[in-house]
């Protein structure tokens, strides 16, 4: 039978930081794109006056192959990684399984599309040890590095998900925020796992929508029948290959690497005060307060978001998630106020 869409499912992180606050509740690069991304896209606005061209589409194709040692149909580009959880339904899956807690956007847009699901909810840990996914699921969908809990599966594990008839879908929208991009798919050329990617975090594209799908030549050709002609415009496309380069590749890692250190100071301080923060590899935490919705309200006093979690299948409601950034002793010093 198909689920309800469910309330929460629509519910993201944008929608706790006002304008001006401190945003601890979106994962995306603070400070916008940087200034070498930002002047290749300006290059191109005088072409906006011309569709998109197959120059442009090709170049970006080929960046993201070559990227990810792939052919270029293997390739599909995106306006966002949340384009492939939309195209999803159109592969007409008979049951997904939604490893949960996880993004909440392949929840709705199945359930909208009358696509039976179900959720095979992760006990704390929240590592797939022990996951027991139904049999007769012929789409399985799993985040790796996994938002909300910032847990890194193991790439065996996931592996271990593959079944005759079944394609697994693995969402590495914040896989470039992991040093190395260890336990990634990307890679591997598998006729029944799909990857999906973001480039809006890392590099602060979230107004742009720019993204890419890595997976059988066959997979992809289903995947992108119902899109329209010029799915993606002009400055999408640059923004696909200018982020693609080796030397962006080599600027993304090293951002990486010092987040994975900034994030093990936060999570220090989180825990100074007592809180228990869920292990992870993110560049975002998740932990819990005695009460979350009193210190939301508290935070918000103070100018700070960070995103309420229980709308995610599988939270209770003491759980908070917030981005990895240099401010965090700001958000520790406020939180100590209610704690103490």
């Amino acid at each position: 039978m198909p689920n309800p869409p469910r309330a929460g499912a629509r519910y993201h992180g944008d929608q706790a930081a006002l304008p001006g606050m401190l945003d601890f509740a979106v994962n995306v690069r603070p400070g916008g794109p940087p200034v070498w991304l930002t002047d290749r896209l300006a290059a191109r606005l005088p072409d906006l006056g011309s569709y998109p061209g197959q120059a442009d589409q090709r170049r970006a194709v080929e960046t993201v192959a070559m990227r990810h040692g792939r052919t270029a149909d293997e390739v599909a580009v995106l306006a966002g990684g949340a384009e492939g959880f939309a195209l999803l339904a159109g592969l007409r899956p008979r049951l997904a399984a939604l490893v949960a807690p996880s993004f909440t956007e392949p929840e709705a847009v199945l359930a909208a599309a009358g696509v039976p699901i179900q959720h095979v909810v992760l006990p704390l840990p929240f590592t797939l040890a022990g996951a027991v996914v139904p049999e007769e699921a012929d789409l399985v969908v799993v985040g790796n590095p996994t938002n909300p809990t910032g847990v890194l599966h193991r790439a065996d594990d996931i592996l271990a998900l593959r079944r005759p008839g079944r394609l697994v879908v693995v969402d590495e929208a914040f896989a470039d925020g992991i040093p190395g991009e260890a336990q990634s798919l990307a890679r591997d050329s598998l006729p029944d796992v799909l990857v999906l990617r973001s480039l809006t975090k890392t590099w602060a594209l979230a107004g742009l929508r720019v993204g890419y799908a890595l997976g059988a030549p066959e997979v992809l050709a289903r995947l992108t029948a119902p899109r329209p002609h010029w799915p993606l415009g002009t400055l999408q496309l640059e923004a696909i290959a200018a982020t693609g380069s080796p030397e962006a590749v080599a600027e993304a890692d090293a951002s990486a690497r010092r987040l994975a250190g900034l994030r093990a100071s936060m999570v220090a301080g989180l825990e100074e005060l007592g809180l228990g923060v869920v292990a992870g590899d993110a560049p975002f935490v998740l932990f819990t307060v005695p009460d979350a919705e009193l210190m939301r309200k508290h935070l918000e006093s103070k100018g700070i978001a960070v995103r309420r979690c229980d709308t995610f299948v599988g939270l209770p409601e003491n759980y908070l998630r917030a981005a990895v950034r240099p401010e965090w002793p700001a958000l520790v010093d406020a939180m100590t106020e209610v704690l103490q």
